[in-house]
């Protein structure tokens, strides 16, 4: 049965490449399944942007970008803020006045964005590391690969009488457009929080008489930075996307997400909290249980633990994910979520991922288990939903440690047995809903490439009412029937 299986998944792999039907195409049944290949590249804080001729840049922090046709396979094109730095020319030597005032040689993460008189906008950070001293620039190119020529720095921070415990620190910029077509500036880490900017479309400058411009969260040198905006057509909601935690291997980094109906907030959860609320208490640093139950986790540190069917037994624990970015593709409707992550037993390496996203019948974005491998959206028919499943929960806490999945069944009469008891349904459109462990999940059935086993497979991602991620990944059973 699983050689059978394995022999659709190879047809169904290839017709769905050309767009066709895996149904009565017998002559493809013998073709062998490949899993896609993937070119993955060190990149810090990616931050994403498609140039005008369709191609990928993911630019993050000591001056490393790399670009890809495909969100599987990337090319480095600038490495560090040193010689390897192609993105400026002469940086050190051009961007002194932001290296000099933060003390150091390196950058932050950056970002870049497309002005109106089409030209690219790159605003990057420099932050001196132990204190909140750093600052905040923008440099200018005719394309996305530069050379970028500094403009100066617009904003600084940690000078005498600077309120660390209110005020942000000026790193980690997201500029994105509002549905309006306004230029916006979302910015900030740990300190004071995360600030938003109204920025001049021509120049991409912040508008004048703003001085910090709005707070929307953070207080008190809460663990929360990175922030990035996504604006949804689907929903008519404005995405706020964050990482809690620490970004090293131990530090629990993850990923969680807000919304509003505004480019400049209010943002609330999915327990309607609003986030300007979300912080340290006063007096306090770096203090975690003020503030983890905000936000909607969308990931963790996290492992789907080998099932004794798998084809490969080695199940890798992924950590501290986070710094992200994300993208909308107005042509197909699909939602990606690009992020760095690091590894258990690894140290400190890291490397880009690139997630599928979905929304959910609660417009909220739910994330793909598995890493992106060309999938398009389809709906799972319903002989392809019940079977056995790793089902992983992230629950809500800033993990240094992943969390790790159980098996249980998902049966044809609606109820789960196993690791969790429970119950689930599935509609027609393929949105579902999963109750188990004292918490309703609403999420979506999808299809993605597992690569460990070498195998297309029916996913389901979704979300709880409080904010927490439940993923499930279907696996063959002893006899190696895959419903």
């Amino acid at each position: 049965m699983k050689k059978r299986w394995l022999a659709w998944a190879a047809a169904a792999c290839l017709i769905w490449a050309q767009g066709g039907s895996a149904m009565g195409e017998s002559s493809l049944a013998e073709e062998p399944y490949k899993t896609p290949k993937f070119a993955s590249v060190s990149v810090h804080d990616p931050s994403v942007i498609r140039a005008e001729d369709g191609t990928f840049y993911i630019y993050g922090s000591h001056m490393a970008a790399a670009k890809s046709t495909d969100l599987m396979n990337w090319k480095l094109i600038s490495k560090d803020a040193q010689a390897g730095c192609t993105l400026v020319e002469n940086v050190q030597t051009q961007m002194k006045e932001a290296l000099s005032w933060a003390k150091t040689n390196t950058f932050w993460a950056p970002d870049v964005q497309r002005l109106d008189n089409g030209k690219y906008a790159l605003y990057y950070c420099t932050c001196e590391g132990s204190s909140p001293l750093s600052a905040l620039g923008l440099a200018i190119a005719d394309g996305p690969e530069g050379p970028f020529v500094d403009q100066g720095v617009f904003l600084k921070s940690g000078m005498a009488g600077y309120n660390a415990t209110y005020y942000p620190n000026v790193v980690d910029p997201c500029a994105f457009l509002d549905k309006e077509g306004q230029l916006w500036m979302v910015y900030g880490s740990y300190s004071g929080g995360i600030f938003i900017l109204k920025m001049d479309n021509e120049t991409g400058l912040p508008l004048p008489d703003q001085n910090y411009g709005k707070k929307l969260l953070g207080k008190n040198h809460a663990r929360i930075e990175g922030p990035y905006m996504l604006y949804s057509p689907e929903t008519d909601y404005y995405y706020l996307f964050l990482s809690f935690g620490g970004l090293d291997s131990n530090g629990g980094y993850n990923i969680r997400v807000c919304r509003s109906r505004n480019p400049d907030g209010p943002f609330y959860d999915s327990l309607d909290q609003d986030m300007i609320s979300c912080g340290g208490r006063p007096g306090t640093f770096f203090n975690d249980p003020d503030y983890e139950g905000y936000g909607v986790k969308l990931m963790g540190g996290y492992q789907f633990a080998s099932a004794e069917t798998d084809t490969s037994r080695m199940a890798q624990a992924l950590r501290s994910p986070g710094h992200n970015s994300a993208y909308y593709d107005e042509a197909t409707g699909q939602y990606f979520l690009i992020f760095h992550t690091r590894f258990a037993n690894s140290g400190e390496t890291f490397t880009v991922r690139v997630h599928q996203m979905f929304m959910n019948d609660q417009g909220w974005p739910v994330v793909s288990p598995l890493r992106y491998a060309g999938e398009e959206k389809e709906t799972v028919p319903d002989s392809f939903r019940y079977g056995k499943y790793k089902i992983l929960l992230h629950e809500h806490d800033i993990n240094a440690v992943e969390h790790v999945s159980k098996e249980a069944a998902l049966l044809d009469d609606g109820t789960v047995t196993g690791g969790y008891e429970g119950t689930w349904t599935g509609d027609e459109d393929g949105h579902m809903t999963l109750s188990i462990a004292g918490k309703e999940y609403r999420g979506l059935f999808i299809r993605a490439v597992d690569g460990s086993q070498s195998a297309i497979v029916t996913c389901f991602t979704a979300l709880s009412q409080d904010g927490e991620a439940a993923w499930g990944i279907r696996y063959d059973d002893a006899d190696g029937n895959m419903p």
